[in-house]
């Protein structure tokens, strides 16, 4: 294996296609543009650095993205490889420039459509506690775990993953739609925060395997959702023995515009409700804690809930839907 990871590096091009998506995961397209290689040549390399273990391949709709291992064998090869490589070689430095104009395009495409949808979402923040003070309250939740794995289910913009960013090893966030992975991916990039990537992906087949994570987070989602309780039990199935599961959500509320102008399926969950399926998914020690929006007079505000739940110490059980009922 280490020969074959060391012979897979040690070839020209595939060597600079490990130095650029080292500063971030890139499809095979923008890959032939930093390269100024055509796509079937480049294709192969690629799938030899698959095959030798260096880098792993993100499948997204007609797309994939590339990006490193994130440990074992595959990923000491890898680190130990870039140590040796001469940033200042002018070869090198005209990949990077070209990598950097790829980052510069998605930015502009994540800031146009933010910019299309950005008065909903200011109007929907004037009604509910500040962003800020929810943060603070899932940072608090997880306060004492060591967090190696954290997965954003419904990642949006990414901004859980930067929340959290310094207090992980490595995070996941999947989501649905791609403009929103677009625009994750570049603030993620602009951040610097390599540890954290973004794929397209499934609430109800998140592709993840069963106790490979320490922290699963579903961050205003629920309430789009045709059927949360599924998505509870697939997020809970993911949590390593002691993992945390956190759910942000709007409590029941009555505001029927959010279901006609947002596309909201649920006006909020009660605390028993979301408990119920959190139990019936295996997790523990379910608690909730309502954030209330500072100007209560307001008969529109709304009140955001953190539910807080715990995998069990032997481990997730394979639960399903059927059983539990």
């Amino acid at each position: 294996q280490l020969i074959q990871g060391l012979k897979a590096a040690g070839e020209p091009t595939r060597l600079r296609i490990l130095v650029v998506v080292a500063r971030g995961e890139l499809t095979v397209t923008e890959l032939c543009r930093v390269l100024g290689q055509t796509q079937p040549r480049v294709s192969r390399h690629l799938r030899l650095l698959c095959d030798a273990g260096l880098l792993v391949r993100n499948p997204q709709g007609t797309s994939a993205y590339y990006r490193p291992v994130r440990r074992g064998d595959g990923r000491e090869v890898f680190d130990a490889v870039l140590r040796l490589v001469d940033l200042e070689d002018a070869g090198l430095q005209r990949d990077l420039a070209r990598l950097e104009t790829i980052k510069a395009e998605r930015a502009a495409d994540a800031a146009e459509y933010f910019e299309n949808v950005a008065a909903d979402w200011d109007r929907l923040r004037k009604l509910h506690v500040a962003d800020a003070d929810v943060e603070s309250a899932m940072v608090e939740a997880v306060e004492g775990l060591r967090v190696r794995d954290l997965l954003d289910i419904g990642t949006g913009t990414g901004r859980v993953l930067e929340v959290f960013a310094d207090r992980i090893e490595h995070g996941v966030g999947i989501d649905l739609s791609r403009q929103m992975l677009n625009l994750a991916r570049s603030r993620l990039d602009e951040a610097g925060h390599r540890h954290c990537s973004v794929r397209h992906g499934s609430v109800y087949d998140i592709g993840v395997e069963s106790g490979s994570v320490d922290v699963a987070v579903l961050h205003h989602v629920l309430h789009f959702l045709d059927d949360p309780e599924a998505a509870v039990h697939e997020a809970a199935r993911t949590l390593r023995p002691g993992g945390r599961l956190l759910i942000v959500d709007f409590a029941d509320h009555g505001l029927e515009f959010m279901r006609a102008e947002h596309a909201h399926r649920w006006l909020g969950f009660e605390h028993e409700e979301i408990s119920s399926w959190c139990e019936e998914a295996g997790v523990i020690d379910v608690s909730s804690t309502p954030l209330v929006h500072r100007s209560e007079s307001d008969e529109n505000t709304l009140t955001v809930t953190l539910w807080t739940a715990t995998q069990r110490p032997d481990g997730p059980a394979i639960y399903t839907l059927e059983a539990a009922s």
